[in-house]
């Protein structure tokens, strides 16, 4: 199984299946699991006595237009012309791993086992067979797609943690000396013995009374604010430069044909 980047942003996954069968349930499951026909694409091959380049040439031209490396393309195009079945998936990024996924689950070819096998038959890969040449396929086409990668830079939230403000209340033991005052009444019976004076009043009527006192603590409390904690975000911008490497092909064309010389009479 191989991928590879097209122009636009989708993955193409491609897998190789022995008979139409496989590959015609390997399709289904790819719809059932959402989709798309037009994503899918199905290139069948055939039973062919043949083994010279003209038919691989056939194959090679459905192939194209999947950017494959060509090594895969020729053992790929070998698959087909041996009859096998070649399933293409155009993925969007992502549904790339649920398309690997399916395409493994049904039973696909694993091509580098079969490779190895097709050569120990004799088979040479993208060397020409013997006795051909595919420059020799006069009027047949040979398209290099020339392709161009595009940067995109995008952005996306990345968390560095967070910041968790709590308050709560603690109880601290605290004292402090008050100096209490208390009054306390005395009655005392002291002996004497004289004659009544004119100012004692002796007999009259009398009531005298004294109250005993005692202060005691009483503790009040006054809440004050001594500190603010403030939480808020600030929003800062800044520019950051993206640097990484895009592919184009490049062709280059080595003519080596003797200029023509042209006879005026």
């Amino acid at each position: 199984m191989s991928d590879t980047d097209s122009l636009s942003r989708s993955q193409v996954v491609t897998a190789f299946f022995r008979n139409k069968n496989d590959a015609d349930r390997v399709v289904e499951d790819l719809v059932q699991a959402g989709f798309d026909r037009d994503q899918i694409s199905v290139v069948a091959g055939g039973e062919t006595t043949s083994k010279g380049s003209y038919e691989e040439m056939g194959f090679w031209e459905s192939l194209k237009d999947l950017f494959l490396p060509d090594e895969d393309r020729h053992t790929y195009a070998e698959g087909l012309r041996r009859g096998g079945y070649m399933v293409a998936v155009h993925a969007a990024p992502g549904e790339y791993d649920r398309a690997v996924t399916i395409l493994d689950r049904d039973g696909s070819v694993d091509l580098g086992q079969e490779e190895t096998a097709w050569r120990s038959e004799g088979w040479h890969g993208n060397e020409p067979a013997e006795g051909t040449s595919l420059a020799a396929d006069y009027g047949r086409e040979q398209v290099i797609p020339v392709a161009e990668e595009e940067l995109r830079v995008g952005k996306r939230d990345v968390s560095h943690g967070r910041v968790r403000v709590r308050s709560y209340v603690v109880e601290t033991p605290v004292e402090e000396d008050v100096t209490l005052h208390d009054e306390r009444v005395e009655v005392e019976h002291r002996p004497v013995d004289r004659l009544v004076a004119a100012g004692d009043q002796a007999f009259d009527e009398r009531t005298v009374e004294l109250e005993e006192t005692s202060e005691e603590a009483v503790v009040s409390k006054d809440a004050r604010v001594t500190e603010e904690v403030v939480v808020k975000k600030r929003a800062d911008d800044r520019t950051e430069k993206v640097s990484d490497t895009v592919r184009r092909t490049k062709v280059d064309v080595d003519d080596t044909r003797a200029p023509r010389r042209t006879d005026r009479g």
